[in-house]
Parts: C-alpha cells; structure tokens; sequence
C-alpha cells in the first residue's frame, strides 16, 4: 500500500489540519496566547505522530522487504532497530 494511501495516516493528517484550523479561529477571535500556544503545541505533536507512522511504514514496506533474505529473527531485528533510531530525527 502506497504510504499516501495509508488510511490511518490520512486520518491523523485530516484531524491535525482540523486542530490548525481550530487555531487559526482562535487567532482571529483574538483568544488568550497561552490557550493558542497550547493547542499549536498539540498540532504540532499531532504533525510529529503522523510522521513518525509514515516514516514506519516506509520501513515497514521497504526495508523490510530488503530485509527478506536475512533470517526472519534477524530482519525483525534489524527494522525494529532502525524504527528506533528514526524517533531521533
């Protein structure tokens, strides 16, 4: 499945750009900085959430597949090792 048909992707995307449109109305309503930032901040971890899922799917899909030759064990091992490692990105 392509990762721009991942339906729990597409999902995670549409209620992130729900929540930013949320405060953009609270801008223009001219609503309290500490209630804006603090759903800015929860778009953004909204944002960070579907990246890391794409990013693992991506790995899922491809590495994993690459992996195939490697004993199951050791495959396994390998994209879970690198799914780790992409949270530092």
């Amino acid at each position: 499945m392509s990762h721009a048909q991942n339906p729990e992707i597409l999902k995670r995307l549409r209620r992130a750009s729900g929540h930013l449109t949320s405060v953009i109305a609270m801008v223009e309503d001219g609503r309290d900085c500490l209630d804006i930032a603090q759903q800015m901040q929860a778009v953004i971890k909204a944002i960070e959430s579907t990246k890391r899922t794409l990013i693992h799917h991506h790995i899922d899909e491809h590495l994993g597949a690459a992996a195939g030759a490697l004993p199951a064990a050791e495959a396994r091992a390998l994209v879970e090792e690198i799914k780790e490692v992409s949270k530092y990105l």
